[in-house]
């Protein structure tokens, strides 16, 4: 399916009954026209939108005022955005923050080190405006999906609250990212059984049927299994069922 209409699909289905409030966006790059395309998208949407022009100046405007979604360049001269994303990811007030990653790269070794480092999802340049209007309200719904849902959920040793983004594993905490939460809860909703990485775009990320990127839901279970591994057998209780996808188990 070309692009163009791939994504116009896309606008389409994530705008019925999307009626959201001015979310503040902070977008991250060292190329001022970047950041003056994607202030005239975003304001034309509706959204509030701030610009840093690097790490240090975004790190200034993030401790001033918390951005319902950070949209970062990965490739700026002094610390790339990267290194601002682990930063961000290391301190608990942003762990759950959610981010965007542009990227002027198609290799798939950036693009998963951009997802291993904590982006919840990404876009690559010369972006369609479409695809990052698709790509936003996207990141933004997920959030929306959880306001009123159980806040705690337990699966055996594993016990989720939805309120902090954190699980709980035999009285230890691991903080997860918005997306990794959201994962993670939508398995754990539906325990021993099994999803393909398609499915979970839809369900997850909210993407029509037949778009998006598999890496994603591949980048996040490892990061999952990483951050549960050091107290749990992650690898049990988050399953690769061959051919088909993934599931998570109670331990017996």
């Amino acid at each position: 399916m070309h692009k163009n209409l791939i994504f116009g699909i896309m606008m389409r289905e994530i705008r019925k009954g999307d009626k959201h409030m001015a979310h503040y966006i902070l977008a991250v790059d060292d190329e001022s026209d970047v950041l003056g395309t994607l202030e005239r998208a975003l304001k034309r949407e509706g959204y509030q939108f701030g610009r840093a022009l690097s790490a240090q100046e975004a790190m200034q405007k993030i401790s001033a005022r918390r951005p319902d979604l950070l949209i970062l360049d990965i490739s700026m001269p002094d610390m790339d955005g990267l290194k601002l994303c682990k930063q961000l990811r290391a301190d608990p007030r942003y762990a759950d923050l959610l981010i965007l990653f542009l990227t002027a790269h198609v290799q798939t070794e950036e693009i998963i080190a951009g997802l291993d480092a904590g982006g919840d999802d990404y876009v690559t340049k010369p972006f369609e405006l479409t695809e990052l209007n698709a790509r936003v309200r996207a990141l933004l719904r997920r959030v929306q999906h959880l306001k009123g849902a159980q806040s705690v959920i337990e699966l055996g040793d594993v016990r989720l609250d939805s309120t902090t983004y954190q699980v709980h594993i035999n009285g230890k905490v691991v903080q997860l990212t918005a997306t990794e939460h959201r994962l993670l809860r939508y398995l754990m909703e539906h325990p021993n059984q099994p999803f393909s990485p398609s499915h979970l775009l839809e369900a997850v990320w909210d993407y029509p049927a037949q778009t998006g990127d598999p890496d994603l839901v591949r980048a996040h279970i490892r990061n999952l299994r990483a951050k549960l591994g050091g107290e749990a057998d992650a690898s049990r209780f988050i399953r690769t069922i061959f051919g088909v996808g993934y599931m998570v188990s109670p331990s017996s």
